[in-house]
């Protein structure tokens, strides 16, 4: 059946940000669009989120940036202390970054979805796809499309039914991520000299690494993520141990006291490689292709940016020629996604972001990216 005649169907494993960018991009350059979302509500279970320019910019090209700015904000400055002393204020001047909850920007993305026609299903537990472009369900239903689209996690049934390799790196340290009341009339009145609407990572190494990142939503909410090596069995519990905490970081004790009864899991840090990320008609985007360490806050931006250019390259070929147009794809936009892994990796290991001024020279490479310039590859290709 020629284009003509027929409306090109894409079935998606995963309604979370990369699942749900995918389908509101297809849905609006006419695509029919499935969502299989296994768990039985449609919601992004989480804290919060920073969102850099690249990513903005797609969700701007989505339509979504008034209702995004609504329940979101921008931190005047992002600050780093090292055993609470600031070491570095950076302003981010001329580029664009915004900090919100996830649960908020997976609102956004579900509302956007399904205002360009897609259908988003929960209860709907995928198990399998074949490389000729059918998704398997759990209640034994097989669905053909045009395009899979696998962005169902780390531990992807889309790729391991295709028997796709892959390499997973952990690291030493891992993250419990809250959400809690802002309480800045109780910060400051501790630290009335702090501005409390910034981001703030507070490092310290001694007597032991416990790291708290200190990162306003909005006006009401606060995402506060703590992080502690592995081996740290104090510091990694669950619930967290509240004088532990509060003895390193006592200017943080109002928000670390609604944290300690604020349910959580910790979580290693880890950085998936994939041998490819495409066969056939399925393509691989988010945590199931590419998950990394969260030091450069692009885990999910390179998700939201890798689903809007498979997107766009998929509606750009002919439906004999998706296969190809998908190799493609992986080719010219993967290796950005790869360099961000190996930086994001890299300040793990070392736990370089504690020396501050980290967002300046190619570490901004990932951010300054805009996907949706038409001349971006010749531009690259140029430099």
């Amino acid at each position: 059946m020629s284009d003509t005649t027929h409306t090109r169907h894409a079935e998606i494993s995963g309604a979370g940000f990369a699942g749900l960018t995918a389908a509101v991009a297809l849905a609006q350059r006419g695509w029919s669009v499935r969502v299989h979302e296994r768990g039985e509500k449609l919601r992004e279970e989480g804290a919060g989120i920073v969102l850099w320019q690249n990513t903005l910019t797609v969700l701007d090209s989505l339509g979504v940036t008034d209702e995004l700015n609504a329940g979101s904000m921008r931190p005047p400055y992002y600050e780093t202390r090292m055993q609470n002393r600031i070491v570095s204020q950076e302003g981010m001047d001329g580029i664009a970054w915004r900090t919100m909850t996830r649960p908020y920007l997976h609102s956004v993305l579900l509302n956007a979805a399904r205002a360009a026609g897609a259908e988003v299903v929960a209860g709907s537990e995928v198990v399998g796809a074949t490389e000729t472009g059918t998704l398997r369900l759990r209640d034994g239903s097989e669905l053909e499309a045009d395009l899979v689209v696998g962005a169902d996690g780390v531990g992807s049934a889309v790729r391991d039914s295709l028997g796709i390799d892959y390499d997973r790196q952990g690291s030493r340290d891992g993250i419990t991520r809250f959400l809690v009341g802002r309480h800045k009339e109780e910060l400051a009145a501790i630290e009335p000299d702090t501005e409390w609407d910034n981001v703030i990572d507070f490092w310290n190494f001694e007597p032991r690494v416990l790291r708290v990142l200190y990162t306003p939503a909005n006006d009401r909410e606060l995402y506060i993520a703590l992080m502690a090596p592995a081996a740290d069995e104090d510091g990694s519990r669950v619930p967290i141990d509240l004088d532990l905490w509060t003895s390193i970081h006592p200017q943080l004790a109002p928000v670390l006291r609604e944290a300690a009864v604020t349910p959580g899991r910790y979580y290693g840090y880890s950085t998936t490689r994939l041998e490819h990320w495409t066969q056939g008609r399925v393509a691989l985007i988010g945590d199931s292709a590419h998950a990394m360490c969260p030091a450069l806050a692009q885990g999910a931006g390179c998700a939201m940016v890798n689903a809007y250019t498979l997107a766009e390259a998929a509606t750009a070929a002919s439906a004999s020629d998706l296969p190809d147009a998908l190799t493609e794809w992986e080719r010219l936009e993967r290796p950005y996604t790869d360099r961000c892994q190996e930086r994001s990796q890299d300040y793990a290991d070392t736990r370089g972001m504690s020396q501050g001024g980290q967002f300046t020279g190619d570490v901004m490479e990932t951010t300054l990216y805009d996907p949706t310039d038409p001349r971006r590859h010749d531009v690259a290709r140029t430099r």
